[in-house]
């Protein structure tokens, strides 16, 4: 390594990054932006995935993170070498679901735009556990100079301690993780496809599982059959893609799960920081509680 060298990072695709300063100005997939700011690192931009809206990041999406002063460089079609390199990007981080593809940008502008800046790609796939993940951003933010809070650590300690003493004995909650996805059909989860799911499992609660069938990650399913499974608790999707729960309200058998059920909103793409882990599992304890 050149002794010119000043930071350098591994990522996920085992490639190295290496420059002759530390990174200062990140753009960063929503995910990996709101993630990088709970351990301190503000990004100067962001930007989304063919999901997303072009004009602004997706609320559901952002965590704790202040879009005020940070840029958005777009999404889908709209994303191209020029669009994200416009604010004197040093360091883009974007994430992968496995096979080392950049996730939101098209391979060939990924490829155009490694030839300009380096470019660090964590796997958030369902290969890794969560904690997985979480360790991987948290390396790379320390070696950006920066540190999630010991307090978040003690918060998820505290956090999952609640979560597994209000699933102990027999008579536990059912919870349905589920995409609205209009009036005639729901996506439904499959719990073991989905880290922060099986988060819930491990700490002992009881996900309901929906039929065999096609669909690795989802079940497409009517919601009459969503209705079936007599959810307790419904984790619903809130990321802007998904149907907004108040256009269901004339859906008979959403309003029979609403009606019987507590809904908790859940965004599919986490932030992997222990803050909005903790945050999350509050959530479903407080749901479980209630």
């Amino acid at each position: 390594m050149s002794e010119q060298t000043v930071w350098q990072f591994t990522d996920d695709r085992g490639q190295l990054s290496a420059t002759g300063e530390r990174p200062q100005r990140v753009l960063a997939y929503i995910q990996a932006g709101a993630t990088l700011w709970d351990h301190g690192i503000r990004p100067a931009g962001l930007f989304g995935s063919g999901h997303d809206a072009p004009a602004a990041p997706d609320p559901a999406k952002t965590g704790s993170l202040p879009l005020d002063g940070i840029a958005y460089a777009g999404a889908g079609t709209a994303l191209d070498v020029d669009a994200l390199l416009s604010g004197a990007t040093d360091l883009v981080v974007a994430v992968s679901y496995g096979g080392g593809q950049v996730y939101g940008l098209d391979p060939e502008t990924a490829k155009h735009l490694e030839g300009h800046v380096p470019v660090v790609v964590i796997d958030v796939g369902q290969a890794r556990t969560l904690a997985e993940v979480g360790d991987r951003f948290a390396e790379l933010a320390r070696s950006l100079g920066a540190e999630e809070p010991a307090a978040a650590t003690a918060e998820l300690d505290v956090a999952r301690a609640r979560l597994r003493a209000l699933t102990e004995g027999p008579d536990r909650a059912r919870v349905l993780a589920l995409s609205p996805a209009g009036q005639e059909q729901a996506h439904l989860a499959r719990p073991r496809m989905w880290p922060e799911l099986r988060v819930l499992a491990d700490l002992g609660v009881c996900l309901l599982e929906p039929a065999d069938g096609p669909g690795v990650n989802w079940s497409t399913t009517g919601w009459a059959d969503a209705a079936a499974l007599r959810p307790d608790v419904v984790l619903a999707d809130i990321r802007s893609n998904a149907t907004p729960l108040d256009e269901l309200r004339d859906n008979p058998d959403w309003a029979a799960v609403a009606a019987a059920a507590r809904v908790v909103p859940w965004n599919p793409e986490p932030v992997c920081s222990a803050h909005a882990h903790a945050r999350f599992l509050e959530q479903v304890a407080d749901a479980l509680e209630g």
